[in-house]
Formats: C-alpha cells, sequence, structure tokens
C-alpha cells in the first residue's frame, strides 16, 4: 500500500472514530435532556401521594399511590384532591369537593342526605350514612369566596368540613386533583 492510501485509509478511520463519538455524545444529550425534562415535569406539574387512612373508602384504600396535578386547576364538585391542613396535620388530606365558592350546602343527619344550593346530590360513591361529628359547623352554610367544602367518601369515619376541626379548606391549600391511582396495580387507572 502506497503513503498516500495509508493516509488516506487512517484519515478515514480518524473520522469514523470521530463520528462514532459525536453520535454517542449526540445520544447521551438526547437522554439527559429527557431526564430533565420528566424530573421538571415530576417536580411542578405532577406529585405522587399516598392515601393515609380510611376516610376515602370504598374509592380508595388505605396505601393507595395517587398521581395529582395542580397543572391549570380549578376546583369543581365531586373532584377527589388533596389539600395541605397544616393546623391540624402534618400530611395533607385527601377528600371530595362537595361545594365551591359561593354555593350553599346543608346535611340532613336523619336521612344522610347532602343538599347543595338546594338539591340533593346523588352519591354513589359514598359509604355508610352521613353523620354528626364532633364540634359540627351549623347548617345550612355558604361557602365563601375562595374555599371549598370537602367531605370523604367513607362518611362513618372521615374529619372533614363538617366539622370545625377541618372546615372549609382555602383553595390556596389545594396541592392537587387525583388524576391517576398507580399502586396497587391492579387497581391501576384513572380516578
Amino acid at each position: 500500500m502506497s503513503d498516500n492510501a495509508k493516509k488516506t485509509n487512517e484519515q478515514n478511520n480518524g473520522t469514523k472514530s470521530q463520528s462514532f463519538l459525536a453520535a454517542i455524545f449526540d445520544w447521551a444529550n438526547t437522554v439527559a435532556f429527557a431526564i430533565i425534562v420528566v424530573l421538571l415535569i415530576l417536580t411542578f406539574v405532577f406529585k405522587q401521594v399516598t392515601v393515609n387512612g380510611p376516610s376515602m373508602n370504598d374509592t380508595l384504600q388505605n396505601g393507595d399511590r395517587l398521581i395529582v396535578t395542580d397543572f391549570m386547576y380549578e376546583p369543581h364538585n365531586g373532584d377527589i384532591i388533596v389539600a395541605s391542613h397544616g393546623k391540624e396535620y402534618n400530611e395533607p388530606i385527601i377528600k371530595r369537593i362537595i361545594a365551591t365558592s359561593g354555593q350553599s350546602i346543608s346535611v340532613d343527619y336523619d336521612t344522610g342526605d347532602v343538599c347543595v344550593d338546594g338539591v340533593i346530590i346523588d352519591e354513589k360513591y359514598i359509604k355508610g350514612k352521613t353523620i354528626k361529628l364532633s364540634d359540627p359547623i351549623k347548617f345550612p352554610v355558604t361557602i365563601p369566596e375562595g374555599y371549598v367544602f370537602v367531605m370523604g367518601d367513607n362518611r362513618e369515619d372521615s374529619i372533614d368540613s363538617r366539622t370545625n376541626v377541618i372546615g372549609m379548606i382555602p383553595v390556596q391549600n389545594i396541592i392537587g386533583k387525583a388524576i391517576f391511582r398507580v399502586y396497587p396495580f391492579n387497581n391501576m387507572g384513572q380516578i
């Protein structure tokens, strides 16, 4: 092989090595960028919480892991939310929104009926009868601006807005709406 052919062959091998290293570098940059994007989304858009206690039975069980988001979230009746409630609990609470700002709510403890704006709401998701809790709020009540009224689905074993211990939840304390159950795997799915 001539000297020129050897130099050309060496240059081609060097170029191939550089191309291979450049491809690996581009691939590593793409993977690193994807990981950063996923971490940012999980940090700022979605959060994972674990259900603690029986207050949302049978809809949610103790130990269920949920994905919640507050991205462009506006509270609506029926939403399952996670809210901080630092004055009584160190951990966030998980409840269902029953009424929002401006709505009037009343509870008939004899029948267990819950009325929002004078209409009995259809609550196929509840477990047990809606009972009177200790230190109850006085009904009927209109939800003030910037607050929501929440209750657990397990009405006989839930400390919620029916009592002054929890009271109404400021909208600013809502961590997010529960949108997906990720664990247990046999119950994985949209909430």
